[in-house]
């Protein structure tokens, strides 16, 4: 550890400092439809008036927001340095961009990644595109205060850092994705200020990683070269490298493998043409899925996505759908005055750069089918100010079907209620379809930015899990004015998951639960028999009324086949207290220490 490095500090980091930024229907159903004409009358005149909607074309321009580059490209440095000034405090800004590079060999970049920006590699493999340089996330923009670094991504590059380490201060909604990092990778800001967790999947690290002062994280399927050190909660599945299980001290939760994986889809250039390449299923997995070259899966060409702007209605959006094409959103906010309808399985909804869409009139965003294999990757679902009673439905209620050879996955979606303006949903995310895999989601009631209050941004569930055999691997779920996580799906499985209670209650009446004080963050059902988790954590900060007692993190039936493991709750500088870790189980947290109680397993 450097000698400047506050090692002091890494055992029991400060409160998470977030409130100085606040300045900072079927797919058919809008298509014109078939009257039934009196006899006699010539199909010619039947709805006079009316046409057939003209067929929709795949493929096409990606859109200005979209940069492409190549090593012979002039002034990439000063192209990226355009972006970030723009977007490196823009929390809650409109701006949305994608920084493709493709393969080949890039010399002295720094690549500075702000909000709403994703940065990827268009090889097939991340050692076809090569940065000798960095991709930088820091703190500057809020004092060396990494925990409101929101909202961006690297994806499918290889990074030969300079200093040889790499520094990606990042906290939720994040993704590391598909990297290799040909050195270290520091995960704190300079300074070693604090920040507040992240994720890392299917990435190559050579060197060490450094969390310092990150609080929580979740690493899958990867390979790293050593671990540094824990704060709260360190999470590991399928990592060649990892840690051995050690939780609390040091807090590490170690899987050998995860259990059922399977990588996000991802663009690529085949000689001069994109293409969506489709990572295959793996069981069990453990390490990188290119390590022996060309990852298994999967590809389709651009011609068969419709290539959406912002600005396209709902209605043409569903119309490409019916006609058989899969929806690539282009960076940008997109409207929807009713649900984007996905009924057909297999089906690819891809978004570039934090493409984001804002259901309108109180309408559902999105809605699947209970079909096989759909793939929701790369976008962000912003709350209107109607109240919308789901935003994100995945299968419709009652779905029941088996879909454990082709699992419909949820891969770096995110979900958003309040912050850039008012937002109001009863539910954020259900999940209704059997075996769906949520893959690293941050489904968040903002605590800070515009449209914030109790009930100004009211939203009092965040996910609700009905389907049976879900697996949810990096699931962070925070501030739901009630319970942040329901699971009444049968045989579901939680690697990793990090949670804050709503900061802003305004009294302990407001969380009242019936005779229990306050909701669990992640609750399962009475009458659930069969659940297990990993590496779990709750953490409160009701700074409005600090005397505030929430009595557990954690809500469980108390019977065998429902099973917890490595579990923790918070008390952020004292602003508030757990009497509980689980259900009756677990140490009380006290005083201003901000130190964990802990219960190992249960029950």
């Amino acid at each position: 550890m450097p000698p400047d490095s506050p090692s002091s500090r890494l055992s029991a980091p400060g409160r998470r400092t977030v409130l100085g930024a606040a300045a900072a229907a079927s797919a058919l159903a809008a298509l014109p439809g078939t009257a039934t004409a009196a006899p006699g009358v010539p199909a010619a005149r039947r709805n006079p008036g009316r046409k057939k909607p003209r067929a929709l074309h795949g493929g096409g321009d990606l859109g200005p927001n979209v940069l492409v580059f190549d090593p012979s490209t002039p002034n990439i440095q000063g192209r990226l340095d355009e972006i970030f000034r723009q977007q490196e405090s823009a929390q809650f800004g409109t701006g949305r961009y994608q920084l493709l590079f493709k393969p080949g060999t890039y010399h002295g970049l720094n690549a500075q990644i702000g909000f709403y920006t994703s940065i990827a590699g268009l090889g097939l493999s991340p050692d076809d595109t090569t940065i000798n340089g960095d991709i930088t996330v820091d703190a500057g923009w809020f004092g060396g205060n990494a925990t409101q670094n929101f909202w961006r991504s690297a994806e499918n590059l290889a990074v030969v850092p300079v200093n040889g380490t790499n520094r990606w201060a990042v906290s939720q909604a994040a993704p590391f994705r598909r990297m290799h990092v040909r050195g270290n990778l520091n995960l704190a800001p300079t300074g070693y200020g604090w920040s507040s967790g992240g994720y890392i999947a299917d990435s190559r690290i050579d060197g060490q990683v450094q969390p310092y002062s990150q609080q929580q994280w979740y690493t899958r399927d990867s390979a790293i070269g050593g671990w540094l050190n824990g704060v709260w909660n360190m999470v590991f599945s399928g990592v060649e490298g990892a840690p051995a299980q050690a939780f609390p001290n040091p807090p590490y939760t170690t899987l050998a493998t995860t259990p059922v994986s399977r990588e996000k889809p991802f663009l690529y250039l085949d000689g001069g043409e994109y293409r969506v390449f489709l990572p295959e299923k793996r069981t069990n997995a453990r390490g990188v899925s290119w390590g022996n070259g060309t990852p298994r899966g999967t590809s389709l060409p651009l011609s068969r996505f419709y290539v959406a702007e912002p600005g396209v209605s709902a209605a043409t959006l569903n119309q490409a759908l019916a006609q058989g094409l899969h929806l690539l959103l282009t960076p940008g906010i997109h409207h929807v005055d009713q649900p984007v309808r996905v009924d057909r399985a297999g089906t690819v909804v891809l978004g570039l750069g934090y493409a984001t869409i804002v259901p309108d009139n109180g309408v559902t965003a999105l809605k699947v089918a209970d079909v096989d294999g759909v793939r929701l990757a790369g976008f962000l679902i912003d709350a209107g100010p109607v109240n919308s009673a789901t935003l994100l439905e995945v299968g419709p209620p009652g779905a029941s079907r088996d879909h454990s050879a082709d699992p419909t996955t949820v891969q770096d979606v995110f979900v958003r209620i309040g912050g850039a303006g008012p937002g109001k949903a009863t539910t954020s995310m259900v999940v209704n379809s059997r075996h769906t895999i949520v893959d690293h989601t941050w489904v968040w009631r903002a605590d800070h930015g515009d449209g914030v209050g109790w009930e100004t941004n009211r939203a009092d569930y965040g996910v609700v899990v009905n389907g049976h055999d879900v697996l949810a691997t990096g699931l962070f779920v925070e501030h739901f004015n009630k319970y942040d996580v329901q699971w009444f799906g049968e045989r579901g499985r939680t690697v990793f998951f990090q949670n804050e209670k709503a900061y802003d209650a305004p009294d302990q009446a407001a969380i009242q639960n019936g005779s229990v004080k306050g909701y669990a963050a992640y609750r399962v059902g009475d009458g659930v028999t069969t659940h297990e988790g990993w590496g779990l954590g709750s953490y409160c900060y009701y700074n409005v009324d600090p005397t505030i007692v929430q009595h557990h993190g954690f809500a469980a039936p108390n019977r065998p086949g429902v099973r917890f493991h490595d579990l923790l709750v918070v008390s952020l500088g004292g602003n508030g207290q757990y009497e509980r870790v689980i259900n009756d189980t677990g140490s009380p947290t006290s005083g201003t220490s901000t130190v964990p109680s802990t219960v190992v397993s249960y029950p």
